[in-house]
């Protein structure tokens, strides 16, 4: 090899590129390091409206840390999704010592099995909240079943001007719902929206005029459906009141 002078150039310039190489990743870790890319700032691009401020700060101190180039952005963006009513979180850099943070929140659409809230994409999340919502009740995989439903025959009753204030799915998958006048009514496991559809037609010319309140509607017949009346007298007596049935 020492009697070989082009072996001993390449050799050489070898250990030039590799010692220039080692130089230079030095001399960026050294500048990364540099007080003047020491993360300074957060900023939120729109003010929570659910989020506590204080637990944002409380974030912010314990898991924001480093520099401009070493912070760890998935980490950071962890941290803040833990927090409650934050339902989606974007981190980025904002050169030279900045970061920001774009914070999605939890819209409720109604109240979970008395525990918990759902939002308007059919997600159950942690919650409490002062807002009239109805009550999805069900098993815990069917939230978006639910809240696809509730949309679906809430458009149905509009132009009944009525409203849904709890809807329910059992375990054997029937569907139930009651109505802002307290009526209840029974749709079974099947055609559900049609179902609606034939007690919305009928409902002004004969269940809106009968001269006893309606609590109770069976949905499920095939040609027809079954109405269960407060009776009047009975009902001043028992607030729970006696129930007489009837066929339409």
């Amino acid at each position: 090899m020492w009697d070989k002078p082009h072996l001993l150039r390449i050799s050489a310039a070898m250990l030039f590129g590799v010692s220039l190489v080692l130089v230079l990743y030095s001399l960026a870790h050294y500048a990364l390091q540099l007080p003047v890319f020491k993360l300074r700032t957060v900023q939120f691009t729109h003010a929570p409206q659910q989020v506590d401020m204080n637990q944002l700060n409380q974030v912010v101190k314990r898991s924001v840390s480093g520099s401009f180039f070493t912070i760890d952005l998935e980490q950071t963006r962890r941290s803040f999704e833990q927090l409650p009513w934050v339902r989606k979180v974007g981190v980025r850099r904002h050169f030279p010592w900045g970061l920001e943070v774009t914070l999605e929140e939890h819209v409720p659409m109604a109240r979970w099995n008395n525990v918990a809230l759902v939002n308007t994409y059919g997600e159950v999340f942690a919650g409490q909240s002062k807002l009239a919502l109805p009550e999805f009740n069900g098993e815990p995989e069917t939230s978006m079943q639910l809240a696809g439903m509730y949309v679906e025959l809430s458009k149905q009753l509009e132009i009944l001007h009525r409203s849904i204030t709890q809807i329910s799915l059992s375990p054997r998958y029937a569907w139930q719902v009651q109505l802002d006048n307290g009526m209840r009514l029974e749709l079974g496991r099947e055609q559900m929206q049609q179902r609606l559809a034939r007690f919305v037609a009928v409902y002004p010319y004969s269940l809106a005029t009968m001269q006893r309140k309606v609590n109770y509607v069976d949905l499920r017949y095939r040609n027809g459906f079954a109405v269960s009346q407060v009776n009047v007298t009975d009902s001043r007596k028992n607030e729970s009141g006696r129930n007489s049935g009837s066929k339409v």
